[in-house]
């Protein structure tokens, strides 16, 4: 019966495995949707829309009646006024034209994870279990492009060329938890419990301490963006000369130089990055001399090797002062971090009977 919704047994795992692979596109499209924020952000775009048109937005500007009504927009802001004043309309479009790819990618990922939703729900293939996260992820989704706009109305203020880094970091911060979730549980879905080498329990101790190093490097990244960081202290290992900038702690209360002074937030993100390669690098070690080939051991060595890459990228952006192609390349090997730390903790479950 084409919507039974109690398939025989056999059914069952196929149905897993088709759902699982649909949020790994998901999850491949919300990857690309954050190199593309990470191009906007590098290249001023984000702030050439002015208007939050979740329907009528989805197409462009059609008219050149329309195109000038946009720009005469965008030059009531400051950005325009400090830093694009006078580039016309041809390099309005310029910026526009990322913008309104990226926003548009956000809606095509809408669609992407809505309408096979609705026909895996309508055929009966979701087990009763995952239906209310899955609705919960869509809801979140939802809300990312709300936060979104937050974000880009911060950008509108006076005397501001860039949207607040606060909010870029929830903005951020939300779009990794979708990603890692969606991520999370198609693996679930593909592999689910059947066993396994078992891991030393400190080995599996290690690889969660790394993914807790992994997702504070990518929040203190991304006060790192927000505050343009990146374009200062552009040497290596050192900080004007010194392992410590000069200033590290010139805020008060001190908290508050770990989210607004650019010697403290930019050190602070070499600094995890260092103690997360550190990390990485001895869980590969440790996976390569303890476990069998397999799964397992293949997704440490690929967290070893993913990180050891990241952070080669990092210092190569720091030291050529942020071009814009390689700081969106390194926003995207971050997501790719994070990729091979929850594949990594995902293989390395204590093998037993059911699903994640």
């Amino acid at each position: 019966m084409p919507f039974d919704p109690h398939p025989p047994g056999s059914d069952r795992l196929a149905h897993r495995r088709a759902i699982g692979l649909w949020l790994l596109i998901v999850a491949g499209l919300i990857w690309a949707m954050i190199a593309l924020g990470g191009a906007t952000r590098l290249t001023g775009s984000g702030l050439s829309i002015m208007e939050w048109a979740p329907l009528s937005g989805a197409l462009p500007p059609l008219s050149e009646a329309e195109w000038q009504r946009l720009y005469d927009l965008y030059r009531t802001i400051p950005q325009y006024e400090l830093v694009n004043r006078g580039f016309g309309i041809e390099g309005f479009k310029q910026i526009f034209w990322l913008e309104w790819t990226h926003r548009l990618w956000g809606r095509m990922i809408g669609f992407a994870f809505l309408l096979p939703l609705v026909w895996f729900w309508l055929r009966g293939r979701i087990p009763p279990g995952l239906k209310p996260r899955l609705v919960l992820l869509f809801a979140l989704g939802g809300l990312q492009g709300a936060v979104g706009w937050f974000m880009v109305a911060s950008g509108f203020e006076a005397d501001r060329t860039a949207v607040s880094p606060y909010r870029l970091v929830v903005h951020l911060g939300l779009a990794l938890l979708l990603y890692g979730v969606i991520l999370w549980t198609a693996l679930g879905q593909l592999r689910p419990r059947r066993g396994g080498p078992r891991a030393p329990a400190g080995l599996r101790r290690l690889v969660h301490a790394t993914a807790g190093l992994v997702a504070l490097t990518l929040l203190a990244g991304g006060f790192v963006a927000g505050l343009h960081a990146g374009f200062t202290y552009n040497t290596f290992p050192l900080m004007d000369g010194e392992i410590v900038p000069p200033g590290y702690g010139q805020l008060n209360p001190f908290w508050h130089n770990w989210v607004a002074n650019i010697a403290a937030v930019q050190f602070n993100h070499r600094l995890l990055a260092t103690l997360t390669g550190a990390a990485a690098l001895a869980a590969a070690i440790w996976g390569a001399r303890a476990l069998p080939a397999g799964f397992a051991r293949g997704a440490l060595l690929a967290l070893g090797g993913t990180v050891a890459l990241q952070y080669a990228l990092g210092v190569a952006t720091l030291l050529l002062v942020v071009p814009a192609w390689l700081g969106t390349l390194h926003q995207a090997v971050a997501v790719g971090v994070l990729t091979a730390t929850l594949v990594a903790m995902h293989a390395l479950r204590p093998p037993r009977d059911g699903t994640a």
